[in-house]
C-alpha cells in the first residue's frame, strides 16, 4: 500500500472512530493528515468534504488540498473554508505537525469558555501541562491571512490549542498521536466540568509533580497512541472496512 493510500485509509478510519466515540458534531469539525512532499512539491493535506458525516467518510471521499485551499483531488463543491484556514495555517507554520484534529464537544467548549481554561485536576489533564495555548474567539475562521496567521501564532510550539468559546485543536506527529491527545483532552475536560459542578474544594498537584507526570506520560511508549488506536479499530470492527492492512 503506497503512502498516500495508507494515509487516506488511516484518516477515514480515524473519522469513523471519532463517530463511534460520539465526539463528532454533525457535519462540522474536521481532522486532517499532511501528505508528504515529493520532490519539493506543493504542501498539501487530506481532509473530509463539507457536508459528510464522520460515519460516512471513506478513503475515496477525502479531498486533497494545498495549504492555500486549492483542491488537487476531489469535488470543488465540497470546499470547506474554515477547515482549510485552520489546517493549512498550522501545517504551513509547524513542519513537525503531521496530523490535526479539531473538535467541539460539550465538555471541551465548556472549558474553552472558562477564564482559567484547562486546570491540572486529573492525570488526563497532566498530559497537557504547559503544552496548552489559547486563541480568542473571532467568529468563523474564514480569513487565512488575519485569522489563520493568528491561530498558528497562538498555537506556537504547543500540542493543544483551545479555541475560546468554540472547541479545541490537537496536533501530532501522526494521526494516532493526534487522536490520543484528542481523546484524553476530552476526558480531562469531562473531569474538570464534573469537578467544578460539585461546587466543593478541589485538589491540584504541585507544579513539580505536574511537570514530572507530563514528561513521564509522554515518554511512556515510543509510538504514542498507536496501541490504543489499533485496539479501538479492532473493537469497533473497522480493520477490514476499507481493506486496511494494520
Amino acid at each position: 500500500m503506497n503512502t498516500e493510500k495508507k494515509l487516506r485509509h488511516d484518516l477515514a478510519i480515524t473519522y469513523r472512530l471519532l463517530a463511534h466515540l460520539n465526539l463528532d458534531d454533525l457535519t462540522y469539525t474536521h481532522l486532517s493528515v499532511r501528505v508528504p512532499d515529493v520532490d519539493g512539491g506543493e504542501g498539501c493535506f487530506f481532509i473530509h468534504p463539507l457536508g459528510q458525516l464522520y460515519a460516512e467518510v471513506t478513503p475515496d471521499s477525502l479531498l486533497k488540498v494545498t495549504y492555500d485551499g486549492v483542491i488537487l483531488a476531489g469535488n470543488e463543491a465540497d470546499y470547506n473554508q474554515t477547515g482549510f484556514v485552520i489546517h493549512g495555517s498550522i501545517y504551513r507554520n509547524r513542519p513537525d505537525v503531521h496530523a490535526i484534529i479539531h473538535l467541539h464537544t460539550i465538555a471541551s467548549v465548556s472549558v474553552a469558555c472558562l477564564t482559567e481554561g484547562l486546570l491540572p485536576l486529573s492525570q488526563f489533564a497532566l498530559h497537557f501541562y504547559q503544552k496548552v495555548a489559547y486563541h480568542d474567539y473571532d467568529g468563523l475562521e474564514l480569513d487565512p491571512i488575519a485569522q489563520g496567521k493568528q491561530l498558528a501564532t497562538d498555537l506556537g510550539q504547543n500540542t493543544v490549542l483551545f479555541l475560546r468559546n468554540h472547541g479545541f485543536i490537537t496536533t501530532g506527529i501522526d494521526l494516532q498521536e493526534a487522536f490520543f491527545y484528542a481523546y484524553y483532552l476530552e476526558q480531562a475536560c469531562r473531569v474538570q466540568t464534573a469537578t467544578l459542578a460539585m461546587n466543593r474544594p478541589f485538589l491540584q498537584p504541585t507544579p513539580d509533580v505536574c511537570i514530572r507526570a507530563q514528561q513521564n506520560m509522554r515518554a511512556f511508549e515510543k509510538k504514542l497512541g498507536h496501541r490504543d488506536w489499533a485496539g479501538l479499530v479492532r473493537h469497533f470492527g473497522l480493520q477490514d472496512l476499507f481493506g486496511l492492512d494494520l
